[in-house]
């Protein structure tokens, strides 16, 4: 057995490490016992030597090394020491010797064989003794070594020059940890330091520039994007220790782009995996950007090296001040309730390999009762090529569980995402190609299904098949484009006849969405009456601090109840963002405590449903694993229950006890406006949606406020279906109560007026309260025993502007013909950078599924210089077809650019995959300017007349490369293309 310095002594599983008289806390680095029948890397030094491992004799247990056929006294066996000896570290090195019987005594000596960076081989004595062919004799010295060295070879030979010998129980300790010590290279030595190309990369060290002090390393004549400068880190890591690495990275002279990252490669028993450290992010040109990351070893290894790489190309690049450092680990609080307790319904957590060891491992088991892997039961994972199945991951998760008697939730069978690309190589709609694509699903499924039988709990059958912007709701996947619906079919069937036992679900993202919810239930409604054995649906879950709403997500869980199928949440996590581009340099406690309060508004909705809710999966143990730290860009994004050192967040006091969350203060925004108060809601309350406020078993609430010089006008929309005389609504502003009765009766002081609607009433309100600086602000709605409410502070702002787009189809062609006529014309008249000289004069259209909107511009200096669409001249058009007014994007939210040149750009949320195609337009340049004419689809609303578009448009001034100026019409922050709260609102009319 060999065991790669791994273990503090009190630490090892496994073996017991062999201590020195001296080395009372020794760290055993290496112990090679040959049991496994391996030479664990030993090998000939010297031309004819044969070195084996053999049964005929052994110090302990059963095997030993055989030396057999030197023809020099230097001959013998030998082992790159370079990966677990270091620099200025004091190691005792212990070995035993026996000679083949009849051969005479000699003097069994090892030596370490070794060349400084540009320095000359030196043989350097370890320890040495006599030996002879009756009895084991103990080899034992201490080494260390002062330089940096390129070769460090440990052998062993003999005084006699054909001896034959054994040798057995060769161990290495320390009175340091290497695993712990740390590695770091700057280069000021004028050597590599020990960082050698992956593939036919040239390093070299340079003066030409550094990061820090006067050397860097130059990477030339790449052959591929993962060919680079590597450096072995192995015996820099002890299994499941926690390490952070750095290291900064420039382009190379004359790259203007490009991305970098930095990533490792582990190997056992000869077999490579490739891990990310830091995913390839874009590196600024002239720059130096820093990579940074964390990782656990979870493996047993024979070789690991770090490396940077490039996510495309082969371009030159630098690097320097490479660190890797040990992560002291934090004991968990175990003074604290486990987070699954109480629950009506299993927690789970998803995980892999290296949450199951160490702290991460005592974590896991103390808060949850349910696991789920993240990647490693996916088919990449398991099948990565035709009927080669690898299942050491899953069979140690799977391990895990029953050993400690948690359930385990299977994911997934079936998935257009991570599925190996012979699955679909070559294969066309045909009823050939469908019979061998449904064949292979069934054979993979019985595989891995029939594998794990009785020991899954749940699986997801097959994930994320809806696409919601298709007219039958349905992903346009691989999968459906050759089977149709038998792909789902098929996958059910064979799961429940490989493990009839386990509930099989289907699983989506998104599902808390309408048109999402729509779609999977009317899927699984028609599949299920087929007799398709879908058991369960799985909701994703992946949510920020704002959206979607609690409401949604609760209606969600209430639509599938009529199908009678379990549900789970599968896969949950709140992003601190509500944004795809946001990048925080750190979480503010504000932020944490607003994601600790989200999460009990999650939670409260769970255990109201936990008769249709059997289980709540997070999906990550804590923040040092999480998928949302990578994606959809990197950034800091802690989105779990627990943060990187394992301590407990407000996020999980959300779940386990909210009264030790601190006061959530919010902020909401009142537009100016004049409105009647006649209960009635009028068009100002619909241009913005109400905030809402959490719901207490059948009560709740939502509300708005405008401002005038009349007071603060308040309306608040209650569903509470039990009529109670005492039910009330209570605005405290400024310090002062403002009661409104579900009767109607209120103090005098200010006008209120109730209105019965279906499921409660709605209150509209007029207070004598002056808007200047934020007002500390209240609403609590009251009904029975039963209190909800909302605190923060009111800010006036000012009027949400409304324009108008009469009906009418245009011909797409640059030209304002006569249809524009009826159009009104809203300008880009507000500032949100620079001295923008350019004007947009814009008009808006609308037909059956259409936008149509018409842009002319004054600007007399045109100029598309830059190579980035929005530092040239271009107008965007912001369009929101549901008028949401959130903080981020919803999936068929769009920003939609033409330039003057024609030039389109699309953003939405990730690539902007629903809505890139809904635009189509025309440019033309004209005497002062140009004219944009676009038509964008919008086939997620009902387009009709009084229907209200969230709408804004931006211009872009640009003057050479560089944009020196924009304006809109309405959202004066300047963040339109991250939120469309602050756009204004498009009403179509006749």
């Amino acid at each position: 057995m060999r065991t790669l310095r791994l273990w503090a002594a009190a630490l090892l599983l496994c073996v017991a490490p062999v201590v020195a008289p001296a080395q009372a806390n020794a760290v055993q680095i290496e112990k090679h016992d040959f049991e496994d029948g391996t030479a664990h890397g030993w090998g000939p030094r010297g031309d004819g030597v044969s070195v084996t491992v053999t049964g005929a004799a052994a110090h302990t247990g059963t095997r030993a090394l055989l030396v057999d056929g030197r023809t020099a006294t230097w001959h013998g066996a030998s082992v790159d020491a370079l990966p677990f000896l270091d620099v200025g570290v004091t190691y005792t090195v212990t070995a035993h010797a026996r000679l083949v019987s009849g051969q005479p005594s000699s003097t069994v000596a090892l030596t370490a064989q070794r060349t400084p960076d540009g320095g000359t081989t030196a043989y350097e004595r370890v320890a040495a003794g006599t030996v002879t062919d009756a009895a084991w004799v103990e080899l034992s010295g201490e080494y260390t070594y002062g330089a940096a060295s390129s070769e460090l070879l440990l052998y062993a030979e003999s005084s006699d020059a054909t001896s034959r010998y054994y040798l057995d129980d060769i161990t290495i300790t320390a009175d340091e940890d290497p695993g712990q010590s740390g590695l770091s290279t700057d280069f000021e030595s004028g050597t590599a330091q020990g960082w050698t190309p992956r593939a036919s990369a040239a390093l070299a060290v340079t003066g030409e520039t550094a990061h820090g002090g006067t050397r860097s390393l130059a990477v030339t004549g790449r052959s591929a994007s993962w060919d680079g400068p590597s450096l072995k880190v192995l015996g820099r890591m002890n299994k499941g220790s926690k390490y952070a690495l750095s290291v900064w990275v420039r382009l190379g002279p004359d790259v203007t782009s490009g991305d970098l990252g930095l990533s490792l490669e582990r190997r056992t028993a000869g077999e490579p995996v490739y891990e990310r450290v830091a995913a390839p992010k874009a590196i600024t040109a002239g720059e130096w950007t820093r990579l940074t990351g964390t990782y656990t070893l979870a493996h047993d290894v024979d070789f690991l090296a770090v490396y940077v790489e490039s996510g495309t190309g082969t371009f030159p690049f630098l690097l320097d001040d490479f660190a890797l450092s040990y992560i002291e680990p934090k004991p968990i609080q175990t003074d604290i309730p486990d987070a699954a307790d109480g629950l009506p319904f299993e927690l789970g957590t998803a995980v892999e390999r290296a949450a199951t060891l160490g702290e991460h491992g005592e974590l896991l088991l103390k808060h949850f009762s349910s696991m789920t892997p993240g990647n490693d039961l996916k088919w990449e994972a398991t099948e990565p090529r035709e009927g080669e199945f690898t299942f050491a991951e899953a069979d140690h998760l799977v391990g895990f569980a029953e050993q400690h008697g948690l359930k385990f939730r299977g994911h997934t069978l079936a998935w257009h995402s991570q599925t190996p690309a012979w699955v679909f190589e070559g294969l066309e709609a045909t009823p050939e190609d469908k019979a061998l694509l449904l064949s292979r699903l069934e054979k993979h499924i019985r595989a891995v299904a029939g594998r794990y039988r009785g020991k899954i709990d749940a699986w997801d059958v097959v994930n994320e098949v809806i696409d919601e912007n298709q007219p039958d709701g349905l992903r346009r996947s691989r999968w459906f484009e050759i089977t149709g619906l038998d792909y789902i079919r098929t996958a059910f069937r064979v799961a429940r006849e490989a493990d009839p036992d386990a509930k099989l679900f289907i699983n989506d993202y998104n599902t808390e969405y309408p048109r999402k919810r729509e779609a999977l239930h009317a899927l699984v409604a028609k599949l299920r009456a087929e007799g398709v054995p879908i058991d369960g649906v799985g909701h994703q879950l992946h949510v920020n601090i704002e959206q979607a709403p609690a409401a949604e997500i609760e209606k969600t869980i209430e639509r599938f109840a009529d199908l009678g199928v379990d549900q789970h949440v599968t896969e949950l996590d709140v992003s601190v963002y509500t944004d795809f581009v946001q990048s925080y340099p750190e979480i503010s406690p504000e932020l944490f405590n607003e994601q600790g309060h989200r999460y009990k508004e999650l939670f409260d909705v769970f255990r109201r449903q936990s008769d249709r809710l059997s289980s709540v999966t997070v999906w990550g143990l804590a923040d040092d694993g999480t998928w949302l730290s990578t994606f959809p860009i990197t950034r800091l994004n802690p989105p779990l229950l627990f943060d990187d050192e394992l301590q407990a967040k407000p996020a999980y006091w959300g779940v386990v006890d909210p009264a030790k969350l601190a006061p959530l203060v919010r902020e909401l925004s009142a537009p100016e406006a004049g409105v009647r108060i006649d209960g009635k809601r009028e068009l100002e309350w619909d241009l913005l949606p109400d905030t809402p406020i959490a719901r207490q078993g059948e009560l709740s609430a939502g509300f708005q406020a405008r401002w005038s010089a009349s007071g603060v006008a308040v309306l608040a929309e209650v569903r509470d279906p039990s009529y109670g005389k005492a039910d009330t609504v209570t605005v405290r502003a400024g310090g002062t109560d403002y009661v409104v009765r579900r009767g109607g009766t209120h103090a005098g002081g200010f006008k209120a007026h109730v209105k019965k609607v279906d499921g409660g009433y709605r209150v509209e309100a007029l207070l004598p309260v002056t808007l200047g600086e934020p007002v500390p602000w209240r609403v609590t709605v009251t009904s029975g025993g039963d209190e909800i409410s909302w605190n923060g502070r009111l800010k006036a702002i000012n009027r949400v502007k409304v324009a108008s787009a009469p009906g009418g189809t245009p011909t797409l062609d640059g030209v304002e013909e006569a249809v524009w006529a009826a159009a009104p014309a809203i300008t880009t008249a507000t500032v949100i950078e620079g001295a923008p000289k350019a004007v947009a004069k814009v008009k808006a259209l609308w037909s059956p599924g259409r936008l149509h909107v018409l842009a002319k511009v004054t600007d007399d200096d045109l100029s598309a210089e830059s190579a980035n669409a929005w530092e040239q001249d271009s107008v965007e058009f912001f369009v929101d077809p549901g008028n949401g007014k959130t903080k981020g994007y919803d999936d068929d939210d769009g920003q939609y650019r033409i330039g003057f040149t024609g030039r389109q750009t699309v953003g939405g949320t990730f690539d902007a995959f629903a809505i890139k195609d809904n635009l189509t337009s025309a440019a033309r340049q004209v005497p002062g300017g140009y004219v944009i004419e676009a038509t964008i689809a919008l086939p997620t609303v009902r387009l009709a007349r009084d229907a209200l578009l969230g709408f804004d448009v931006q211009v872009n001034d640009a003057t050479g490369p560089a944009r020196t100026g924009a304006a809109t019409w309405h959202d004066a922050g300047g963040r339109s293309y991250l939120s469309t709260a602050g756009w204004g609102v498009l009403r179509l009319t006749r």
